[in-house]
């Protein structure tokens, strides 16, 4: 299966990985910091903007395969929410492709467990996977919402997420109902990465449904963006590409 994908900029190859019913229009911010500085490459994550759909999608692993076949030969990689999962699993899976990674508001496990009290509460995704059963496209708004709740700029950051969501197709309903899934059941903590390239990590101050406190127990250099929700690359672009551009020296 190819996914769609955008291609931009000049300089070193950098890959961006967008989040949960979302589409690579939602990068467009912080593309624009950053054309100058590499050569960006965006994909559409299966089902979602302009990415076929495929019953076989089934995995992480398999969203991961997908993600690697339309990816640069070696970039840097970065990945925002669920994007960040997939992230994370190619640099386990295929280390030489990757040369570092950025994880956005991202963390190897999304719901709370014993022993990780990290993560979203437990019934909150199960209730999202409910709604979307009856009203898909109220729900997406519901967690648009949810993504920047708290931020010190929450409604123009809305209005940002809402104008970049509708600037491609809507996500397909079983997309929605797989990448849900693959957020609740994930769970990379205990995954070797002792060979895995360098690690950093964004956080927000405000984030609700990755909670600042996580950066405790990753393994990289972790950055807080104070007043910053699920979104900080919308809300904080320039702090985003000043990481990003840290990053260039591992290529």
């Amino acid at each position: 299966m190819k996914l769609a994908r955008t291609t931009l900029g000049e300089g070193p190859d950098l890959l961006l990985i967008h989040g949960w019913g979302m589409n690579l229009a939602v990068w467009q911010p912080l593309v624009s910091e950053l054309e100058g500085d590499f050569r960006i490459t965006l994909v559409d994550l299966p089902g979602h903007g302009e990415s076929p759909w495929n019953e076989t999608m089934q995995t992480l692993d398999d969203w991961t395969q997908v993600v690697l076949e339309t990816a640069p030969k070696q970039a840097i990689w970065a990945g925002w929410s669920l994007g960040g999962l997939l992230m994370q699993r190619a640099r386990m899976l295929a280390p030489e492709r990757v040369y570092a990674t950025l994880g956005i508001a991202t963390t190897p496990c999304f719901i709370r467990h014993d022993g990780w009290p990290h993560g979203i509460a437990p019934e909150i995704l199960p209730a999202f996977a409910r709604e979307l059963e009856s009203d898909n496209r109220r729900t997406l708004r519901r967690f648009l919402a949810l993504q920047v709740q708290g931020a010190e700029d929450a409604r123009a950051t809305l209005l940002m997420l809402r104008k970049e969501f509708d600037a491609r197709p809507a996500p397909r309903p079983e997309a929605l109902r797989v990448g849900l899934r693959l957020l609740m059941e994930t769970d990379l903590r205990d995954l070797a990465e002792d060979s895995a390239p360098p690690a950093r990590w964004l956080l927000g101050e405000r984030d609700t449904l990755v909670p600042m406190a996580a950066g405790k127990s990753l393994s990289g250099q972790v950055q807080v963006i104070p007043g910053a929700a699920h979104a900080p690359f919308l809300s904080h672009a320039g702090i985003c590409a000043a990481v990003l551009r840290e990053l260039r020296s591992h290529v």
